[in-house]
């Protein structure tokens, strides 16, 4: 889960549904949803026969802020656990997200 910090969106809380390491994105669920305007024959996510369409809009990585176990906004640090592999913790309060 994040929080949105920044934009028209700001403070709606949702699941990342999908991310975009190249560009730096992350598609959001419920938040900067479009519409779309789609073919009859196009298959288009959220589309069952083509017409205007709703959908979620990628935003960039800097407007959202990760959600601890506590629900709160962190920022994310990285450290290994005991078996060498990297785990992402919490800045604020040192747990495993």
């Amino acid at each position: 889960m994040v929080l949105v910090i920044s934009g028209p969106d700001k403070g709606v809380k949702g699941k990342v549904i999908q991310a975009f390491p190249k560009t730096e994105k992350v598609l959001v669920e419920g938040v900067n949803r479009i519409k779309k305007h789609v073919a009859d024959s196009s298959q288009e996510r959220g589309a069952q026969s083509g017409g205007i369409v709703t959908q979620e809009a990628p935003i960039h990585v800097s407007n959202v802020m990760a959600l601890d176990s506590d629900g709160t906004p962190t920022r994310v640090g990285y450290r290994f656990d005991e078996n060498g592999k990297k785990v992402r913790t919490s800045r604020r309060n040192g747990k495993d997200i």
